[in-house]
């Protein structure tokens, strides 16, 4: 058992090396000038040690991306009153928890927040795999509403309007990363009113 515990510990210092030395070589030199083998000898890696974690440098870019399945798994712990069938402000609520869970924890370091989404606007592929990342955020928002008891209407729009909750957030805040969860939050209630 302790043998296990100290392989992920050893697993987990290797990828935390990699994404320091790749987000360290990024400010010093541009993502672009940056390869998985600068990476890997300033994380004192193997490439194929890096491959483990990573299957290219843009996936080094989005590591540190506020887990947001373990957020989603803690919602799903949280059980309402009851199903949430046709109810929007009982999906709504749930949303929120999740989004503004999700928000507080990519913004917990403010600096790395703010280097990152510079990083990545500045790189249409990075942009392009943001978008992605955040449509995947919706469809297992979704998910997490229809195992809740939403139904496939009331899911799709809390899903979706979670999603344009943090986007109008960053809009509100500046995408000030200090201002961002309250003004996630602000969204929220605003919906809320409304439904």
């Amino acid at each position: 058992m302790e043998q296990g515990s100290l392989r992920e510990r050893k697993q987990q210092r290797s990828r935390e090396a990699i994404i320091e030395a790749a987000h360290a070589l990024f400010e010093e030199h541009g993502f672009d000038k940056v390869t998985v083998a600068d990476i890997a000898e300033r994380a004192e890696v193997g490439r194929a040690t890096f491959f483990r974690y990573f299957g290219d440098k843009q996936e080094v870019v989005f590591a540190d991306g506020g887990d947001l399945e373990a957020v989603l798994a803690e919602a799903a712990q949280i059980t309402g009153e009851g199903p949430i069938g046709d109810s929007l402000p009982a999906a709504l609520d749930v949303a929120r928890r999740v989004v503004v869970s999700y928000v507080r924890r990519i913004t917990a370091e403010p600096a790395g927040y703010t280097r990152h989404e510079r990083l990545v606007a500045s790189h249409p592929e990075l942009l392009a795999r943001s978008l992605t990342k955040q449509r995947r955020h919706a469809e297992l928002m979704y998910d997490l509403l229809t195992g809740q008891g939403a139904s496939t209407e009331i899911a799709a729009i809390a899903a979706e309007a979670g999603l344009a909750a943090y986007y109008a957030g960053r809009a509100i805040a500046g995408d000030d990363p200090a201002r961002l969860p309250a003004a996630v939050e602000s969204v929220f209630d605003r919906l809320s009113a409304r439904s």
